[in-house]
Protein backbone atom coordinates (compact mmCIF):
# COMPACT_ATOMS: atom_id res chain seq x y z
CA UNK A 1 0.00 0.00 0.00
CA UNK A 2 3.07 2.80 0.82
CA UNK A 3 4.55 1.86 -2.43
CA UNK A 4 1.17 2.02 -4.63
CA UNK A 5 1.26 5.88 -2.53
CA UNK A 6 4.64 6.94 -2.98
CA UNK A 7 4.21 5.44 -7.14
CA UNK A 8 1.24 7.83 -7.06
CA UNK A 9 3.11 11.03 -5.78
CA UNK A 10 5.80 10.30 -8.02
CA UNK A 11 3.55 9.97 -10.68
CA UNK A 12 1.34 13.43 -9.73
CA UNK A 13 5.06 14.88 -9.86
CA UNK A 14 5.89 14.10 -13.14
CA UNK A 15 2.81 15.49 -14.44
CA UNK A 16 3.00 18.71 -12.77
CA UNK A 17 7.27 18.84 -13.48
CA UNK A 18 6.17 18.12 -17.63
CA UNK A 19 3.21 20.41 -17.61
CA UNK A 20 5.80 23.13 -15.88
CA UNK A 21 8.50 22.02 -18.58
CA UNK A 22 6.26 22.47 -21.42
CA UNK A 23 5.48 26.34 -20.62
CA UNK A 24 9.07 26.79 -20.30
CA UNK A 25 10.90 28.24 -23.13
CA UNK A 26 13.73 27.63 -24.45
CA UNK A 27 16.02 30.86 -26.69
CA UNK A 28 15.30 28.60 -29.77
CA UNK A 29 13.31 28.52 -32.40
CA UNK A 30 12.09 24.42 -34.11
CA UNK A 31 10.47 24.39 -37.61
CA UNK A 32 9.36 21.75 -39.24
CA UNK A 33 7.32 20.43 -42.07
CA UNK A 34 3.80 22.17 -42.31
CA UNK A 35 1.61 21.63 -45.45
CA UNK A 36 0.54 21.39 -48.70
CA UNK A 37 -2.20 24.07 -49.35
CA UNK A 38 -4.40 24.12 -52.30
CA UNK A 39 -4.61 27.64 -53.57
CA UNK A 40 -7.56 28.00 -55.35
CA UNK A 41 -9.47 27.98 -52.38
CA UNK A 42 -7.33 31.23 -51.47
CA UNK A 43 -7.22 33.13 -54.51
CA UNK A 44 -10.07 34.13 -56.43
CA UNK A 45 -10.09 36.16 -59.77
CA UNK A 46 -13.03 37.35 -60.52
CA UNK A 47 -15.20 35.40 -63.46
CA UNK A 48 -12.24 32.99 -63.20
CA UNK A 49 -11.95 29.30 -65.27
CA UNK A 50 -12.26 26.26 -63.51
CA UNK A 51 -9.24 23.62 -63.86
CA UNK A 52 -8.66 20.30 -62.32
CA UNK A 53 -5.19 21.00 -62.00
CA UNK A 54 -4.48 22.47 -58.56
CA UNK A 55 -1.49 24.90 -57.70
CA UNK A 56 -1.00 24.78 -53.75
CA UNK A 57 1.80 26.47 -51.54
CA UNK A 58 4.11 24.51 -48.85
CA UNK A 59 4.62 25.88 -45.48
CA UNK A 60 7.29 25.08 -42.99
CA UNK A 61 5.57 25.15 -39.13
CA UNK A 62 7.59 27.21 -36.67
CA UNK A 63 7.21 27.58 -32.38
CA UNK A 64 9.27 28.46 -29.88
CA UNK A 65 11.42 25.57 -28.19
CA UNK A 66 10.62 23.73 -25.22
CA UNK A 67 12.37 20.96 -23.53
CA UNK A 68 10.56 18.29 -25.16
CA UNK A 69 10.80 20.23 -29.02
CA UNK A 70 13.72 21.16 -28.83
CA UNK A 71 14.66 17.40 -27.75
CA UNK A 72 12.62 16.11 -30.48
CA UNK A 73 14.22 18.20 -33.23
CA UNK A 74 17.56 16.63 -32.27
CA UNK A 75 16.32 13.39 -33.39
CA UNK A 76 14.71 14.92 -36.64
CA UNK A 77 17.00 15.37 -39.97
CA UNK A 78 13.40 17.46 -41.10
CA UNK A 79 13.36 19.18 -37.62
CA UNK A 80 15.40 22.51 -37.42
CA UNK A 81 16.80 24.24 -34.32
CA UNK A 82 17.71 28.14 -34.75
CA UNK A 83 19.18 30.30 -31.95
CA UNK A 84 16.38 33.11 -31.67
CA UNK A 85 18.98 35.76 -33.26
CA UNK A 86 19.05 34.13 -36.57
CA UNK A 87 14.89 34.51 -36.36
CA UNK A 88 14.41 38.00 -35.31
CA UNK A 89 16.47 41.07 -35.82
CA UNK A 90 18.37 42.27 -32.83
CA UNK A 91 16.09 44.29 -30.43
CA UNK A 92 12.76 42.99 -32.14
CA UNK A 93 9.63 41.40 -30.58
CA UNK A 94 7.54 38.47 -31.09
CA UNK A 95 4.64 40.88 -31.99
CA UNK A 96 7.18 43.09 -34.58
CA UNK A 97 8.42 39.42 -35.94
CA UNK A 98 5.13 38.49 -36.77
CA UNK A 99 3.92 41.91 -38.58
CA UNK A 100 7.27 41.79 -40.38
CA UNK A 101 6.22 38.03 -41.94
CA UNK A 102 2.28 39.02 -42.81
CA UNK A 103 3.85 42.11 -44.38
CA UNK A 104 6.20 39.88 -46.55
CA UNK A 105 3.50 38.25 -47.48
CA UNK A 106 1.36 40.73 -48.56
CA UNK A 107 3.90 42.08 -50.74
CA UNK A 108 4.94 38.43 -52.32
CA UNK A 109 0.68 38.54 -53.11
CA UNK A 110 1.15 42.06 -54.34
CA UNK A 111 4.26 41.07 -56.62
CA UNK A 112 2.52 37.87 -57.75
CA UNK A 113 -0.61 40.01 -59.38
CA UNK A 114 1.49 42.68 -61.13
CA UNK A 115 3.70 39.50 -62.49
CA UNK A 116 0.84 37.14 -63.45
CA UNK A 117 -1.72 40.23 -64.88
CA UNK A 118 1.28 41.45 -67.11
CA UNK A 119 2.21 38.01 -68.61
CA UNK A 120 -1.72 36.69 -69.03
CA UNK A 121 -2.34 40.80 -70.77
CA UNK A 122 -4.73 41.73 -68.46
CA UNK A 123 -4.46 45.44 -66.81
CA UNK A 124 -3.26 46.07 -63.70
CA UNK A 125 -2.10 49.06 -62.15
CA UNK A 126 0.27 49.78 -59.15
CA UNK A 127 0.21 52.88 -57.25
CA UNK A 128 3.05 53.95 -54.60
CA UNK A 129 1.04 55.45 -51.05
CA UNK A 130 3.92 55.87 -48.71
CA UNK A 131 7.02 54.74 -47.43
CA UNK A 132 5.74 51.47 -44.73
CA UNK A 133 7.48 51.04 -41.25
CA UNK A 134 7.83 47.60 -40.73
CA UNK A 135 10.06 48.21 -37.48
CA UNK A 136 11.94 50.65 -35.68
CA UNK A 137 15.50 50.12 -34.32
CA UNK A 138 16.03 50.11 -30.74
CA UNK A 139 17.87 53.34 -29.01
CA UNK A 140 17.60 55.31 -32.38
CA UNK A 141 15.44 58.75 -32.90
CA UNK A 142 12.39 57.16 -34.76
CA UNK A 143 11.92 54.28 -31.82
CA UNK A 144 9.70 56.74 -30.24
CA UNK A 145 8.40 58.54 -32.69
CA UNK A 146 7.02 56.01 -34.89
CA UNK A 147 5.60 52.66 -34.81
CA UNK A 148 5.47 49.38 -37.04
CA UNK A 149 1.99 50.01 -39.93
CA UNK A 150 3.06 54.14 -39.77
CA UNK A 151 2.94 55.32 -43.51
CA UNK A 152 5.13 58.14 -44.21
CA UNK A 153 3.92 60.26 -46.96
CA UNK A 154 6.19 63.85 -46.89
CA UNK A 155 9.50 64.66 -45.45
CA UNK A 156 9.89 68.73 -44.88
CA UNK A 157 7.10 68.72 -46.79
CA UNK A 158 8.22 67.05 -49.67
CA UNK A 159 6.22 63.55 -50.89
CA UNK A 160 8.00 59.87 -50.52
CA UNK A 161 5.80 57.88 -52.90
CA UNK A 162 8.23 54.98 -52.50
CA UNK A 163 11.40 54.24 -50.17
CA UNK A 164 13.74 54.82 -52.54
CA UNK A 165 12.61 59.17 -52.16
CA UNK A 166 12.74 58.70 -48.61
CA UNK A 167 16.16 57.14 -48.38
CA UNK A 168 17.18 60.35 -51.03
CA UNK A 169 16.26 62.64 -48.52
CA UNK A 170 17.76 61.42 -45.22
CA UNK A 171 20.82 60.40 -47.48
CA UNK A 172 21.12 64.12 -47.92
CA UNK A 173 21.37 65.04 -44.23
CA UNK A 174 24.33 64.98 -41.38
CA UNK A 175 24.23 63.93 -38.07
CA UNK A 176 22.03 66.53 -35.59
CA UNK A 177 20.31 67.74 -38.93
CA UNK A 178 16.54 67.70 -38.44
CA UNK A 179 13.82 65.74 -40.83
CA UNK A 180 9.92 66.96 -40.35
CA UNK A 181 8.42 63.79 -41.32
CA UNK A 182 4.81 63.18 -42.23
CA UNK A 183 2.79 59.78 -41.72
CA UNK A 184 -0.19 58.36 -41.50
CA UNK A 185 -1.28 56.46 -38.34
CA UNK A 186 -5.27 54.93 -38.07
CA UNK A 187 -6.01 57.56 -40.78
CA UNK A 188 -5.02 60.22 -38.49
CA UNK A 189 -2.20 62.59 -40.08
CA UNK A 190 0.56 63.80 -37.80
CA UNK A 191 4.28 65.13 -38.24
CA UNK A 192 7.25 64.90 -35.68
CA UNK A 193 10.44 66.54 -36.01
CA UNK A 194 13.45 63.28 -35.91
CA UNK A 195 16.64 64.36 -35.69
CA UNK A 196 19.32 62.02 -37.59
CA UNK A 197 21.84 60.51 -35.33
CA UNK A 198 24.64 57.54 -36.23
CA UNK A 199 23.72 53.88 -36.12
CA UNK A 200 25.84 52.37 -33.16
CA UNK A 201 26.76 49.61 -35.38
CA UNK A 202 27.73 52.25 -38.01
CA UNK A 203 28.88 55.42 -36.68
CA UNK A 204 30.19 57.03 -40.20
CA UNK A 205 26.24 56.42 -40.99
CA UNK A 206 23.51 58.82 -39.81
CA UNK A 207 19.43 57.98 -40.03
CA UNK A 208 16.36 57.93 -37.96
CA UNK A 209 16.39 54.15 -37.58
CA UNK A 210 13.60 52.51 -38.89
CA UNK A 211 13.15 49.25 -41.41
CA UNK A 212 10.66 50.54 -44.58
CA UNK A 213 9.19 49.50 -47.59
CA UNK A 214 7.27 50.86 -50.32
CA UNK A 215 3.34 50.71 -49.48
CA UNK A 216 1.49 49.95 -52.69
CA UNK A 217 -1.83 49.42 -53.65
CA UNK A 218 -2.45 47.67 -56.78
CA UNK A 219 -5.67 47.33 -58.81
CA UNK A 220 -6.55 44.79 -61.68
CA UNK A 221 -9.31 43.72 -64.09
CA UNK A 222 -10.86 41.75 -63.51
CA UNK A 223 -10.76 41.71 -59.57
CA UNK A 224 -8.40 39.52 -57.90
CA UNK A 225 -8.87 38.68 -54.14
CA UNK A 226 -5.92 36.29 -51.89
CA UNK A 227 -7.22 35.58 -48.27
CA UNK A 228 -3.88 33.94 -47.22
CA UNK A 229 -5.35 34.59 -43.61
CA UNK A 230 -2.00 34.31 -41.49
CA UNK A 231 0.18 32.80 -43.23
CA UNK A 232 3.28 34.84 -43.12
CA UNK A 233 6.23 35.04 -45.33
CA UNK A 234 7.47 35.78 -49.35
CA UNK A 235 8.16 32.32 -50.29
CA UNK A 236 4.44 31.74 -51.75
CA UNK A 237 5.45 34.40 -54.47
CA UNK A 238 5.71 31.75 -57.04
CA UNK A 239 3.00 29.42 -57.08
CA UNK A 240 0.68 32.59 -56.15
CA UNK A 241 1.75 33.78 -59.48
CA UNK A 242 0.90 30.18 -61.24
CA UNK A 243 -2.39 30.33 -59.78
CA UNK A 244 -3.54 33.50 -60.74
CA UNK A 245 -2.40 32.95 -64.49
CA UNK A 246 -4.19 29.86 -64.08
CA UNK A 247 -7.31 31.58 -63.06
CA UNK A 248 -6.91 33.90 -65.79
CA UNK A 249 -6.38 31.61 -69.06
CA UNK A 250 -9.25 29.24 -70.78
CA UNK A 251 -6.82 26.35 -70.37
CA UNK A 252 -5.76 24.54 -67.29
CA UNK A 253 -1.52 25.25 -67.71
CA UNK A 254 -1.69 22.41 -64.47
CA UNK A 255 -2.75 20.07 -66.93
CA UNK A 256 -4.13 18.39 -64.45
CA UNK A 257 -1.90 17.25 -61.65
CA UNK A 258 -1.28 18.71 -58.23
CA UNK A 259 1.89 20.90 -58.63
CA UNK A 260 3.38 22.78 -55.61
CA UNK A 261 6.68 24.52 -55.11
CA UNK A 262 8.52 27.75 -53.34
CA UNK A 263 10.01 30.76 -53.92
CA UNK A 264 9.69 34.46 -54.30
CA UNK A 265 9.07 36.37 -56.77
CA UNK A 266 10.36 40.13 -58.10
CA UNK A 267 8.64 42.27 -60.42
CA UNK A 268 10.79 40.73 -62.95
CA UNK A 269 9.14 37.69 -62.60
CA UNK A 270 12.79 36.42 -61.33
CA UNK A 271 12.79 33.72 -58.40
CA UNK A 272 14.44 34.21 -55.25
CA UNK A 273 15.79 31.22 -52.91
CA UNK A 274 13.44 30.61 -49.68
CA UNK A 275 14.50 29.03 -46.27
CA UNK A 276 13.41 25.17 -45.58
CA UNK A 277 13.15 23.74 -49.48
CA UNK A 278 13.80 19.97 -47.45
CA UNK A 279 11.03 20.34 -45.16
CA UNK A 280 8.65 21.31 -47.77
CA UNK A 281 9.45 18.64 -50.25
CA UNK A 282 8.57 16.76 -47.00
CA UNK A 283 5.27 18.17 -46.73
CA UNK A 284 4.40 18.26 -50.40
CA UNK A 285 5.42 14.84 -50.86
CA UNK A 286 2.64 13.74 -48.18
CA UNK A 287 0.25 15.98 -49.73
CA UNK A 288 0.81 13.51 -53.35
CA UNK A 289 2.01 16.31 -54.86
CA UNK A 290 3.08 15.78 -58.69
CA UNK A 291 5.70 18.04 -59.43
CA UNK A 292 7.47 20.69 -56.80
CA UNK A 293 8.66 23.97 -58.54
CA UNK A 294 12.49 25.31 -56.50
CA UNK A 295 14.37 27.35 -56.66
CA UNK A 296 17.35 26.86 -59.29
CA UNK A 297 19.53 30.32 -58.13
CA UNK A 298 21.38 30.08 -61.54
CA UNK A 299 22.97 26.55 -61.10
CA UNK A 300 24.56 27.79 -57.66
CA UNK A 301 26.00 24.76 -55.37
CA UNK A 302 23.81 25.09 -53.00
CA UNK A 303 20.85 26.21 -54.73
CA UNK A 304 16.99 25.27 -53.10
CA UNK A 305 16.74 22.80 -55.95
CA UNK A 306 19.44 21.12 -54.84
CA UNK A 307 18.48 20.91 -51.10
CA UNK A 308 14.98 20.04 -53.40
CA UNK A 309 16.51 17.10 -54.95
CA UNK A 310 18.68 15.72 -51.99
CA UNK A 311 15.64 15.74 -49.87
CA UNK A 312 13.21 14.01 -52.66
CA UNK A 313 15.66 10.95 -52.79
CA UNK A 314 16.03 10.44 -49.22
CA UNK A 315 12.22 10.13 -48.55
CA UNK A 316 11.99 8.10 -52.01
CA UNK A 317 9.09 10.15 -53.57
CA UNK A 318 8.17 9.50 -56.76
CA UNK A 319 7.36 13.39 -57.27
CA UNK A 320 9.30 15.18 -59.91
CA UNK A 321 12.01 18.57 -58.70
CA UNK A 322 11.73 20.99 -61.30
CA UNK A 323 14.21 23.88 -61.33
CA UNK A 324 13.20 27.55 -62.13
CA UNK A 325 14.86 30.65 -62.65
CA UNK A 326 11.73 32.52 -63.79
CA UNK A 327 8.26 32.76 -63.68
CA UNK A 328 8.64 32.05 -67.50
CA UNK A 329 10.48 28.76 -66.82
CA UNK A 330 7.61 27.48 -65.14
CA UNK A 331 5.45 28.40 -67.12
CA UNK A 332 7.62 26.93 -70.32
CA UNK A 333 7.99 23.55 -67.94
CA UNK A 334 3.84 23.19 -67.86
CA UNK A 335 3.58 23.93 -71.77
CA UNK A 336 5.65 21.54 -72.67
CA UNK A 337 3.91 18.87 -69.81
CA UNK A 338 1.69 16.17 -71.00
CA UNK A 339 -1.81 16.20 -69.74
CA UNK A 340 -2.55 14.10 -67.03
CA UNK A 341 -4.94 10.71 -67.95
Amino acid sequence: MKNKRIYGRALVVGIILAVILNFITLPYYVTRPGYAQDLRPIVMVEDRYEDEGRFMLTTVKMSKANIFTYLMAKWDEYQFIYPLEQIRSEGETDQEYNHRQLYYMEDSKETAIKVAYERADKEVNIISKGVYVLRTVANMPAADLLQIGDRIVEVDGIETPNSDVFMGLVGEKAVGDTLNVTFVRDDEVDTVPITLQPFPDEPERAGVGIQLVTDLEITTSPNVEIDSAKIGGPSAGLMFSLEIYNQLMDEDIAKGYKIAGTGTINQNGEVGRIGGAKQKVYAAHKSGVDYFFAPYENGAENSNYNEAVAAAEDIGTKMVIVPVNTFDDALNYLKDLQPKN
